[in-house]
């Protein structure tokens, strides 16, 4: 894979700087939905709860999911710090512009995630 060009290392850098915000505001915004579920038994039936308990379920693992990414845009932005962006953490060679265009977070080449996936 060749390098990053200095264009396509600002355009990645501006995609992170802007997801990160995006991320941030999603869990800003759904942080209600992922709390405890308090109903009044008296006027809610056995299914509701159960609706309202599954609704909950779901908000806790995209929230996960959302933070568990943001840590790795976090991640990435410092990598830019220390000249290291773009290199897979794993063979260090560079990870290629499709890729990082993709999944501008990417820690590794599409050879050491295929390992690390197994």
């Amino acid at each position: 894979m060749e390098e990053l060009s200095e264009t396509q290392t600002e355009t990645l850098r501006t995609q992170l700087v802007a997801l990160v915000a995006e991320l941030e505001a999603a869990l800003s915004a759904s942080a209600a939905s992922a709390a405890p579920v308090v109903l009044d038994q008296s006027s809610v039936g056995r299914l509701s709860r159960m609706d309202a308990m599954q609704q909950q379920a779901m908000a806790k693992a995209t929230r996960h999911k959302a933070r568990l990414r943001l840590t790795q845009c976090k991640a990435a932005l410092s990598a830019f710090d220390r000249d290291e962006y773009g290199l897979c953490r794993k063979c260090e060679e560079p990870i290629g512009y499709p890729r990082l265009s993709a999944k501008p977070e990417a820690p590794f080449c599409l050879e050491c995630q295929r390992g690390v996936d197994v």
